[in-house]
């Protein structure tokens, strides 16, 4: 490793700060940049003159017009404050929204006066080279020697891109056999629905360029074979996108597979085998798997080294492959901590030092799992990956991602419009051909561009960043362990769900004693309608939180232990049919640290007290 000592970055300096404490650095620093803008526009062309002059500017028509622009203005600051969530507070324990990085707004806001549109290279040189490093940025973080990636709307697109891209790439030998078949003479349809990725790709290279580009055209992008490319299993903790993919590519929702989930709400890998060995038994193929890292209701991270085990096993055995997809829209930008400073993967027993090398934890103990260390450590093995810089990386919203194992996957999906790629311009290729969609914001790729240059990804930039927010969401748990109160002579217990993979904590409330499962449920709801917008403005909220249900119809008997150790049954589940939980998003770049932790502990407390009192009486 060689040594490149960037021990010293301070986390708090990118952030404007709970109580705007870094303002006058961001408000100098953006006028600075404004200024900078209107010189170029002022310096461009300096022969011609001005077409908005000072007489139009003094007329009464500009005055009036500019006094309109100026009251909708001041209408949309007002409703902006009175109906926005205050997520910048430590107080905030919602959706994945949190304090973003002050040089990522910065870079946003000054993109949008270029208004790049990176649909095409001649339209946004500038934030077209960004997204190109941003791309290689996705691709090394996971792991990807020879990969690719880009920015998409969100984490759903990037789903949708993944199962594009299985559908694409499993259908090509079945393609093959009908274009050129003596690409895979010899191979029953079984064994061209079970070939693996690689092997698919460098038949395809093999073709003459215009073999290559039939076949693409007699694939499933042309609508053929699609009802032979099997069935796509993703776990009970599914995020809901991957319906609404296997809806839009074609694939069906009757082809979605529900596997079930351990009571640590991670993939169960042995419930999955078997799944897949059912198929085979009337050789149904699989399409693909998808493992959650950093599921969405419980920041479950699921085991992708035994998929990628239970894969080798099968094809190796049985010669079943399958098309494996990370939906790690939360939890990919975590792989950072176990990067050094040339992007290796480190071993496990040099972490703790090297942690504290850089500060990334600022207790002791294990932070981070064998387990986990080991599903990051699989990533390069997944054909793509679902990556969003609007969660865990701390830049504004929409910034999604995905990335992909082997950049010439890109070309099974590719697609040429003329008026954006012209190969007579002599222009760089543009990214639009390989993603699903057209006109995007150049100010996305600035944000992450520039996040990615002030905290590289890797443990001495974005480890630190990301640790501080695993630390915050292990000393909530904790905080949560054992809490009860006192309501007016009723006791009210807290109970965790989990012990957390990443920096979601889940709990519910329930009245000691209490073995009514609706009466709890009622509580947890009613709690939540206290702890959110739907109790009024969220400004004045002192402890603001999320509420999800886990029901029969997508998690199955996996709550059932959860359940039990409540006091309540199997049929109890059953009955009710769901039970409520509370969820808490610890993105907080600021309670890691204990001093923090202790002075907000205290109010939390009091403010969960107060609702409960509220509820109660």
């Amino acid at each position: 490793m060689v040594e490149k000592e960037h021990t010293d970055l301070n986390i708090d300096a990118l952030f404007i700060g709970d109580k705007a404490e870094n303002a006058d650095i961001f408000k100098s620093t953006l006028m600075k940049l404004v200024n900078q803008h209107m010189g170029w526009r002022e310096n461009y062309m300096p022969q011609d003159m001005p077409l908005i002059t000072e007489a139009d500017k003094d007329s009464e028509s500009f005055k009036k017009t500019n006094e309109k622009m100026q009251s909708v203005l001041d209408e949309l600051s007002v409703r902006l404050r009175s109906n926005s969530v205050p997520w910048h507070s430590p107080r905030y324990f919602g959706h994945m929204n949190s304090e973003t990085l002050m040089p990522s707004i910065l870079a946003y806001t000054y993109a949008m006066l270029w208004n790049g549109n990176n649909v095409a290279y001649e339209s946004s040189p500038g934030t077209s080279q960004m997204e190109e490093q941003v791309g290689k940025d996705f691709a090394a973080l996971n792991g990807y020697k020879e990969g690719w990636g880009h920015i998409s709307a969100d984490g759903s697109l990037a789903n949708m891109e993944g199962l594009w891209y299985a559908r694409n790439v499993k259908s090509l030998p079945l393609a093959m056999k009908k274009v050129a078949p003596e690409l895979v003479s010899g191979k029953s349809d079984w064994e061209l629905l079970n070939m693996p990725t690689h092997e698919m790709l460098d038949l395809l290279d093999k073709a003459d360029p215009k073999v290559a580009d039939k076949i693409k055209n007699n694939s499933a992008r042309a609508g053929h074979d699609m009802d032979k490319l099997g069935k796509w299993i993703v776990p009970q903790t599914k995020h809901y996108s991957w319906l609404k993919a296997a809806d839009v590519t074609g694939v069906g929702l009757d082809n979605v597979v529900s596997c079930p989930v351990d009571e640590d709400y991670r993939l169960d890998a042995d419930a999955l085998e078997k799944i897949i060995l059912d198929f085979a038994k009337d050789h149904t193929p699989i399409l693909g798997v998808v493992a959650v890292v950093g599921s969405t209701e419980e920041g479950a991270i699921d085991p992708v080294q035994k998929v990628v085990a239970l894969r080798d096993k099968l094809y190796n055995e049985q010669g079943i492959y399958f098309y494996l997809h990370i939906d790690a829209a939360y939890g990919s930008y975590a792989r950072s901590m176990y990067l050094d400073e040339d992007n290796n993967f480190m071993p496990y027993d040099q972490l703790e030092s090297v942690w504290k090398k850089y500060g990334v934890f600022q207790g002791d103990g294990e932070h981070v799992s064998k387990y986990v260390y080991d599903v990051y450590k699989a990533f390069p093995e997944a054909e793509s990956i679902t990556v969003d810089p609007h969660k865990m990386g701390y830049v504004p919203y929409a910034a999604g991602g995905i990335a992909i194992r082997e950049k010439r996957m890109r070309d099974v999906i590719g697609y040429f419009p003329v008026y954006v790629y012209d190969k007579r311009s002599g222009a760089p290729a543009t990214l639009t051909p390989y993603i699903l969609e057209g006109s995007k914001a150049g100010a996305t790729a600035a944000a992450v561009w520039t996040a990615h240059r002030v905290l590289p990804l890797n443990v001495s930039g974005y480890g630190k960043l990301i640790g501080r927010s695993i630390e915050a969401a292990q000393r909530f748990y904790n905080f949560l362990k054992g809490l009860s109160f006192n309501i007016n002579g009723t006791e009210v217990e807290v109970n965790p769900l989990t012990d957390p993979d990443f920096n979601m904590v889940d709990w519910t409330f329930n009245i000691k004693g209490n073995k009514d499962l609706a009466k709890m449920n009622d509580l947890n709801l009613k709690f939540y309608q206290k702890a959110s917008f739907v109790g009024g403005p969220v400004y004045n909220n002192d402890f603001i939180t999320s509420h999800t249900d886990f029901a029969t119809d997508g998690y199955g008997d996996s709550p059932v232990p959860y359940i039990e150790s409540l006091g309540f049954s199997a049929d109890d589940y059953h009955k009710e049919t769901k039970v409520g939980i509370l969820r808490a998003c610890v993105l907080t770049p600021f309670l890691y640290d204990e001093d923090n932790f202790a002075a907000y502990a205290p109010k939390i407390k009091s403010a969960m007290e107060e609702k409960l009192t509220q509820i109660l009486d």
